[in-house]
């Protein structure tokens, strides 16, 4: 599924399909590397505040004529509210669509419950989320409440 066009050298890099990428934090040089793959609509769920973030993001990539959406997710508080505006976001999104956050540990444990959601077995969303992290099975005393947002998808 990657391409060789993609940009897989920014941080935590996944392709989830032709329409959806994901990554970690972007740098100065990434909305354009975006753009040049076609990337029509980012979606960030980091936290304007954090050390990485891009600063003027949104305005970096209206630039470039990609549309930006921003649903600050708090690393120690993720909330079904942010959950239900991500999925929303993503549906009335123009495709191709890149979501990101910090290391890629917010949107791949959102797409977890996004896929199991959408039926996807519980197999194959851990290995997509794994390859980023597991915070069932991370020591980061943060992880825990990841984990029960991850348990809060199967009472959906």
């Amino acid at each position: 599924m990657p391409t060789s066009a993609d940009p897989d050298d920014i941080c935590g890099w996944q392709r989830l399909s032709d329409r959806v990428t994901t990554s970690g934090c972007l740098t100065c040089a990434d909305p354009g590397r975006l753009a040049a793959i076609g990337v029509r609509h980012v979606i960030n769920l980091a936290l304007d505040d954090h050390p990485e973030a891009l600063a003027n993001e949104g305005k970096k990539l209206a630039m470039l004529g990609i549309a930006y959406c921003h649903i600050p997710v708090p690393f120690d508080a993720p909330a079904e509210a942010h959950f239900d505006a991500f999925v929303s976001a993503l549906n009335s999104a123009e495709h191709p669509v890149h979501v990101h956050c910090i290391m890629n540990w917010r949107v791949s444990a959102f797409f977890h419950r996004l896929h199991r959601l959408q039926g996807m077995n519980a197999d194959q969303a851990d290995a997509l989320m794994q390859l980023q992290w597991d915070p069932r099975a991370s020591d980061d005393p943060r992880a825990a409440v990841w984990a029960a947002f991850l348990e809060a998808d199967e009472s959906r």
